[in-house]
């Protein structure tokens, strides 16, 4: 059988041509053979490397030995697709199977009328914990966590703890600590597994619990808790309401998942994709981009309108309009730059009102410093190409004024946008770009005026 990837890790040619071959065929033992034993991730490469009308047969014909947990390495379209077109009981079964954070990250994206007819055949626990789990806010730690976990009181020794987990059924497939609970089951503590494998069995759990562990609240934000994960440096952790009881466990791969969520949404948002997926139909992705468009639309015509206020200038020293782009686009790409960094900032919560002034002047100082040394270039460049120093002072004038509002602007458009409680991600690129279109062609333009007598 041909290797699963090839050497630059995509899936192979080979092995996707097994895999296709079986599908047309309907040959639900050789399927089997390829993919019935992949890795989730490696069985959600497959489905994207296969064509829209094949996704569905494959998942089919693998039957019971697929995993639905590929079903989460999926974007949102695709995976609503292959569910869209599989019968409620195979999914009910298939879902039934998972963790309990997998089940309900595949749940929460189905219509309600989807996910009650197959929570209603799933086992009444089953049912009762996902359930629950589906009425925490989109987008709290209650829809990340698992509701599997292990609790014991204080007072077990170690070796009953051991015991313990040795012969119930029903254990989580992975932990990586249990937690102590009193009578009502509010959490007191925890204790990692490495430290109960080192201390003997006689020991009391309360001699060894960790008194004051990082806790989270069910219906914290997720982008919260995962920050704590990176800055505390956790791998799992408790989940309580809103009393204190123990209600489920935060694991570190659904805490990576939600970074490399929130890291792509703040990608696309400066972008203007919003939520777009690669997946998307051609009129999805078209009225998704559209709107965003639009928007820039206007903006480019109040950039028209400014240069329209000196059609005299231009008219009368054509080389103005030649060189006008250069110092727009100069002013664009430092805005940019310092927009980007201030909208991660404001994301990981590493820019506040405690440091924007000190990161500010920092700024400014910064697109002093470049604008003067492009200004000196770009000066040099327009003097020799059109023989005329003073054009090479207007125009390196002109860069210097429009980099020091592209640094502001940059910085601060974003600020001011997350004090309205509008995401900064999407709407800051609008704003700074439409600031240094404006100002490098008024500061250009105008300059140029005074500078050479020109009429307006």
């Amino acid at each position: 059988m041909p290797p699963v990837r090839d050497e630059e890790g995509r899936v192979s040619h080979d092995f996707l041509a097994l895999v296709r071959a079986a599908i047309e065929t309907e040959n639900a033992a050789a399927l089997i053979g390829l993919a019935g034993d992949l890795h989730e991730a490696d069985v959600a490469d497959l489905i994207e490397s296969l064509p829209e009308d094949e996704w569905v047969p494959f998942v089919r014909l693998l039957g019971e030995e697929f995993d639905y947990a590929a079903l989460t390495e999926l974007d949102e379209s695709m995976r609503l697709a292959i569910l869209d077109g599989l019968p409620k009981d195979s999914l009910a079964e298939g879902i039934g199977e998972l963790d309990s954070d997998d089940a309900v990250y595949i749940l929460e994206d189905m219509e309600p009328e989807d996910q009650a007819a197959i929570l209603e055949q799933l086992p009444f626990l089953d049912r009762l914990q996902l359930q629950r789990a589906l009425d925490y806010p989109e987008g709290s730690a209650g829809r990340l966590m698992q509701t599997d976990f292990i609790a014991v009181p204080s007072f077990w020794s170690v070796g009953q703890t051991i015991d313990y987990m040795r012969e119930a059924k029903e254990l989580p497939d992975t932990f990586h600590e249990i937690f102590t609970v009193d009578p009502g089951f509010r959490l007191i503590g925890s204790v990692p597994l490495d430290k109960i494998l080192r201390t003997r069995r006689a020991t009391e759990i309360s001699e060894i619990m960790t008194d004051d562990p990082v806790t989270f609240r069910a219906t914290d934000d997720r982008e919260d808790v995962a920050r704590s994960f990176e800055r505390y440096n956790l791998v799992s952790a408790a989940a309580v309401d809103d009393s204190g009881r123990l209600v489920g466990m935060l694991m570190i791969d659904d805490i990576v998942d939600v970074i490399q969520e929130e890291a792509e949404e703040d990608l696309r948002g400066l972008a203007g994709l919003g939520d777009e997926e690669i997946s998307d139909t051609v009129l999805v992705t078209a009225r998704s981009r559209f709107n965003w468009l639009v928007v820039n639309l206007g903006t480019a015509v109040l950039a028209s309108v400014v240069i329209s206020l000196f059609e005299g200038t231009i008219e009368a020293m054509v080389a103005l309009a030649v060189l006008m782009p250069i110092v727009a686009s100069m002013g664009g790409n430092a805005g940019t730059q310092t927009m980007t960094v201030a909208v991660r900032a404001l994301a990981t919560q590493e820019l506040d009102a405690r440091n924007m002034w000190r990161v500010l002047r920092r700024e400014v100082l910064v697109s002093l410093l470049n604008g003067v040394a492009l200004a000196v270039l770009i000066g040099l460049c327009a003097w020799f190409w059109f023989g005329n120093i003073g054009l090479g002072v207007v125009i390196g004038t002109a860069i210097v004024v429009n980099l020091l509002f592209a640094g502001m602007s940059g910085l601060l458009i974003p600020v001011v946008l997350e004090k309205l409680r509008i995401d900064p991600a999407i709407a800051s690129s609008v704003f700074v770009t439409t600031v240094t279109d404006v100002v490098g062609f008024f500061a250009f333009l105008w300059i140029a005026a005074l500078w050479f007598g020109l009429p307006l």
